[in-house]
Parts: structure tokens; C-alpha cells; sequence
């Protein structure tokens, strides 16, 4: 009988996927022939997942849906949308059930998402092992079981956090002869390969362990993405991916600096060497930077010798660099009082009036591609939106594009997704031709990365055709006249 690695070897052979070692990366995913923008390289079912919010049902448990859940009777912890999901899951939550019906109120508090996960991913494994579910190259606990852990370099207090978690484990399935020191190990490897399930709009879901799709790197600059539909993930060319060319995807969000996106890979355990980590530094100058004082110039400034001010790389226009630090003490003191009130309750059209103060000091002081600036506006649009001011909505949405486009690549779905944000504020507000060319790229954009058989596409496509017949009638009506 063929080895699991054998297997696995097999069954992406006939995906036209290799599996090869990478120096400094361990093991990675390579195209065994090309795949053009929008084709699925790979998919998979998560081998163990669960919701983020458990007691309050937000998704089913089995497909990740938010419609017409209801809950399990018996351990009031699993919901489901249906019985047809139920029946799907219910040899794994046949077993779950029973354990967590088994324990106390005040043990029920303590099964968080992550520990759940663990209990999933237990019980699966010993339904596999009892042959009760089937397995396969690409779905069996040999696959888990070879996942990086970085045990020997995880911190001494986040090992003891581990070690306890699996003695919970422990506790809620107490007829199970568990090893203790290979489940912390498995917690150890959850941080650093489990995936944020997201939904269509990448606004997080769950969690879900994807042991084939772990095996694939990590780049600042990926020439393939990871999305959901339901707990399918599906990992989508963004650009052409020549045969025996490696397969990336981005592990965090990249609309950073270099620094942040090193600090947000350190729980990873490496160093990303990516084009974009190792070329020189102005990118970082422009994400983080100040703004010309000639409002007409599109520069950035850049620090002085000896931090005498600033001068602007393009012009050489000169700023202060105490006036540069005095407006950014005061931008920062602003941002704290308005976090300050926002936890205490305060009006939603009050703390939109405060950003919009904060938004006009940082339009003095950052460069317009500022990343501060940015996360400012998205915030400005977030809260316009749930204050249904579609107009001033649609003005922030409309700044945060540009940046959009400059720091994520063509075809990022960030980008699309923020189109068609902006293409339904343009239709709600009769902007019928803005509407068309936002819909249009939102859709031009979204059909890479999304496919276009999930209802979220069929949704986007379907209101693009109406604004397209729309923007046509009107075409015509002006014509007639």
C-alpha cells in the first residue's frame, strides 16, 4: 500500500501540483503545468473548523451560513441551517454532542473556538482511524501530523497556555487516551496554519485547518489567492503561473509597510524574503509619509541628515521637523480621546464629526498614499454607512481607491471589493454611468478571485446587468429626444 506521502504526491500530480522542498521555506507547492488569472489551482474542505461565536450561532456549523440557523437541542453549542447540513456533520457531532453534553455549565463557558477546533479535529481523526469517514491523499491526519509546529521557538508562558488547553481537551473527552504533549503540539501548529475562513466580502467567519493549503508560502506580492465559499477554500491564480513556478499566497494583510508586515509574520517563525521585503525603501517612505508643503506637488518627504526636518524627494521643498512632530502629537492625542468616547457609547454622527477632524489635520500632514490616512477614511466610510449618509459614504469610499490600486496588486480583491462598494453607493444615489464603470470593474476584478458561481457573484453580476440595461435605456431615451 502507498505511503500518505505517496499519496498525497498522487493526487495533486492530478491537480498538475507538485510538492518540493524550498530552501529557508520547508516544503512548497509548485504548478506542474500553467494556470491562467481566475483558475483554481487548488481547493480543499477543511480537514477540522468551527464558527468564531459559538453560543450565539452566527454560522452553521457544517456549510458556514447565516440563514435559518437553529441549534442543537441536546448540546445547545452546534447550529446548523438545515437537516441536510446536519445529517452531513452528524457522525462528527454525534461524538461532539455527546461530550459536550456531558459537561458542566461552567466548562461549556470554557470551550472556546480554538479548543473546539481541537475536539473537532480529535474526533475526526478517530472516525477516520475507525474507518467510519473515508480518507485520502489530501484529506487524513498524516497531513496534520506533518505540519510545522515552531514548538522549540514558542514562547515558555504561551507553551504553558497550550499545555492547559490540552488538558481541557482532556476533560471534555475523558474516554479518550490522549497524548497530551502531541496535542499542545497540534495547538502550537493551529497558530501558525490554521486559516481565518472569511466570507465573500473577507470579513472573517470562522476557523478552519486546510493541511494541503498550508503547505503553500507565504509572499507580500502572491501570485495567487485564498478565498471562501463557505468552508471551501479555493486558492485562485491572480496572474500567470508558469509551470514549475512556486504557488504563493499572502498569509496578513500587505497594505503595510515592510516593518508591520515583518511583525505580523513573526508568529509564522520566518523572515519574508519576498521582492517587495528586499527592495529599497521608498515604498515605506511613501506609506508612512509625510506630505510635500507645496499642496501641488505629489512628493513625500524624506528625513534630513542628523533629523534637521524634512525635505520632499520630488521638488525638495522643505518642512519643519518640529511642526511635522506637533501636528502628529496633536493627531494622535485627538485619535485617543475619540477611541476613548467611542468605548463609552457616543453617538454614531459624533464620532463621525471627530474623525472627520482627525481626517483634515492628517490631510495636512501625510502623504495622500498615506496608510494612516487610509485606515482613517475607510473608518469615515464604515461609520457613514451605518449612518445610511450614502453622499459622504461615497466620498471616502472614492478616496480609498487610489491607495487601493497603489498598494495591492491589479487584480487584489480588496480592490474589487471596493469597487463594488462604491458601485452600489453610485446606483442607490442615481449615479447610473458611475455606478456602470465601478460595477464593471468591481466585476472585471471579482471574477479572478471569486469565480463567478457563488451567489455573491451571481448577486454583483446580476445588479451589474441591471445598471448596464439601465445606463442603455437611458442611452437611448437621450437619442429619442
Amino acid at each position: 500500500m502507498a505511503s500518505w506521502e505517496e499519496q498525497l504526491r498522487d493526487e495533486l500530480a492530478g491537480r498538475d501540483l507538485a510538492v518540493a522542498s524550498v530552501p529557508g521555506k520547508g516544503r512548497g507547492l509548485f504548478a506542474a503545468r500553467s494556470f491562467f488569472p481566475g483558475e483554481v489551482v487548488i481547493s480543499q474542505e477543511p480537514y477540522a473548523s468551527t464558527p468564531n461565536k459559538i453560543s450565539v450561532g452566527s454560522n452553521c456549523d457544517n456549510c458556514f451560513a447565516s440563514r435559518n440557523l437553529r441549534k442543537c437541542s441536546v448540546c445547545r453549542v452546534a447550529w446548523y441551517c438545515g437537516s441536510a447540513c446536519q445529517r452531513e456533520e452528524w457522525k462528527l457531532h454525534q461524538l461532539e454532542c455527546r461530550a459536550i453534553a456531558a459537561l458542566t455549565e461552567d466548562r461549556k463557558k470554557m470551550l472556546t473556538p480554538t479548543i473546539r477546533l481541537m475536539v473537532r479535529l480529535v474526533l475526526r481523526r478517530k472516525l477516520q482511524d475507525d474507518k467510519a469517514i473515508p480518507s485520502s491523499g489530501t484529506d487524513n491526519y498524516n497531513l496534520v501530523d506533518a505540519l510545522e509546529s515552531h514548538i522549540s521557538e514558542v514562547d515558555k508562558n504561551q507553551l504553558v497556555l497550550y499545555a492547559q488547553m490540552a488538558n481541557l481537551v482532556q476533560l471534555i473527552l475523558p474516554s479518550f487516551e490522549l497524548d497530551l504533549k502531541e496535542i499542545t503540539h497540534t495547538f502550537s501548529k493551529f497558530a501558525c496554519n490554521a486559516h481565518t475562513i472569511c466570507d465573500p466580502e473577507l470579513r472573517s467567519l470562522g476557523t478552519g485547518l486546510y493541511p494541503v493549503l498550508s503547505i503553500i508560502n507565504h509572499s507580500c506580492v502572491p501570485n495567487a489567492v485564498l478565498i471562501f465559499e463557505g468552508r471551501t477554500a479555493y486558492v485562485r491564480a491572480l496572474q500567470p503561473i508558469s509551470k514549475n513556478e512556486e504557488v504563493s499566497i499572502s498569509y496578513i494583510e500587505t497594505a503595510a509597510t515592510t516593518m508591520k508586515r515583518q511583525d505580523d509574520l513573526k508568529h509564522y517563525y520566518f523572515t519574508c524574503t519576498c521582492p517587495r521585503c528586499v527592495k529599497d525603501s521608498e515604498e515605506d517612505a511613501l506609506l508612512e509619509g509625510y506630505r510635500c508643503n507645496d499642496q501641488k506637488c505629489d512628493g513625500f518627504l524624506l528625513p534630513n541628515a542628523g533629523n534637521k526636518g524634512y525635505t520632499c524627494q520630488k521638488c525638495s521643498t522643505s518642512r519643519d521637523g518640529e511642526e511635522l512632530q506637533k501636528m502628529a502629537s496633536d493627531v494622535l492625542l485627538l485619535s485617543d480621546k475619540v477611541s476613548s468616547l467611542v468605548s463609552s457609547g457616543i453617538d454614531n454622527s459624533e464620532v463621525g464629526s471627530m474623525y472627520k477632524t482627525i481626517e483634515e489635520l492628517e490631510r495636512k500632514l501625510y502623504h495622500p498614499l498615506s496608510i494612516t490616512l487610509l485606515h482613517t477614511r475607510e473608518t469615515l466610510l464604515k461609520i457613514y454607512m451605518e449612518l445610511q449618509d450614502w453622499q459622504t459614504a461615497l466620498m471616502y469610499c472614492r478616496l480609498t481607491i487610489p491607495v487601493y490600486e497603489r498598494i495591492y496588486p491589479p487584480f487584489h480583491p480588496m480592490i474589487g471589493l471596493q469597487f463594488y462598494t462604491c458601485g452600489k453607493l453610485e446606483w442607490l444615489l442615481e449615479y447610473t454611468e458611475d455606478a456602470l464603470m465601478s460595477l464593471t470593474r468591481a466585476a472585471d476584478i471579482l471574477r479572478i478571485t471569486h469565480g463567478t458561481k457563488s451567489e455573491f457573484m451571481k448577486e454583483l453580476l446580476g445588479k451589474l446587468e441591471e445598471v448596464r440595461a439601465e445606463a442603455s435605456f437611458r442611452l437611448s431615451a437621450g437619442d429619442e429626444q
